[in-house]
């Protein structure tokens, strides 16, 4: 049995023509379906339906022998030990700094500056402004970012940005590219070595499916 992790929205909605380019289709809808073990027109082929965030930790302790997840859940949530052969080049954004669009950051993060920065994402966060030598203290949300700065709670935010449109919707502005962000398949190192052969098969079909760069 081979067992895929997936997060349900995005990313399973475009996972899906890379498993039907591998000739796997699931059968039942996450929307609508209670389950949380989906099976698909292979026998031997699973998905579990799990949070975007527990995707590396279900893959890298042997709940499922391989997954996709995003660069960002990656970096902050740890991608060691993990076998990261494909970037799928799905559900793309940008990670990005934002601001009302009243703020001067170019002034506030002069070296040896210090803003307040709220943002799910600390440790793309620091590691960003560690680089520039800018001083920042980080507060942890889980949602709502464009709140923050709104509130005064922040002078920034770091968060995934995908048109744009809830920044200007909310009077706030990029003001920094920090990196891409797209899904990468990870893969579980011990269960590469017990089922190469139907991993490997896996593995190419998607890498064949995969939209060139």
């Amino acid at each position: 049995m081979i067992t895929l992790a997936l997060s349900k929205g995005r990313i399973f909605e475009e996972t899906l023509p890379l498993l039907k380019a591998a000739g796997i289709e699931v059968l039942e809808d996450p929307e609508t379906s209670r389950k949380l073990i989906l099976p698909t027109s292979k026998p031997e082929v699973r998905v579990v339906l799990v949070r975007a965030t527990d995707v590396p930790t279900y893959v890298q302790y042997g709940g499922a022998d391989l997954g996709v997840a995003g660069r960002d859940v990656l970096i902050e949530h740890g991608g060691a030990g993990l076998y990261q052969p494909l970037d799928l080049r799905i559900a793309r954004c940008r990670m990005s700094v934002a601001t009302r669009d009243d703020f001067d950051y170019a002034a506030a993060v002069k070296q040896g500056s210090r803003i307040r920065v709220a943002t799910k994402y600390t440790e793309i966060a620091r590691q960003h402004f560690a680089d520039k030598g800018v001083h920042v203290d980080l507060i942890k949300l889980y949602g709502s970012m464009e709140l923050a700065p709104l509130t005064g709670l922040a002078d920034a935010i770091v968060d995934l940005v995908s048109t744009g449109s809830t920044l200007k919707a909310n009077r706030l502005v990029e003001v920094e590219h920090i990196m891409e962000i797209s899904s990468r398949l990870v893969v579980n190192q011990a269960a590469l070595k017990l089922k190469r052969e139907p991993l490997r098969q896996l593995i190419d079909a998607f890498a064949s499916a995969t939209p060139a760069a």
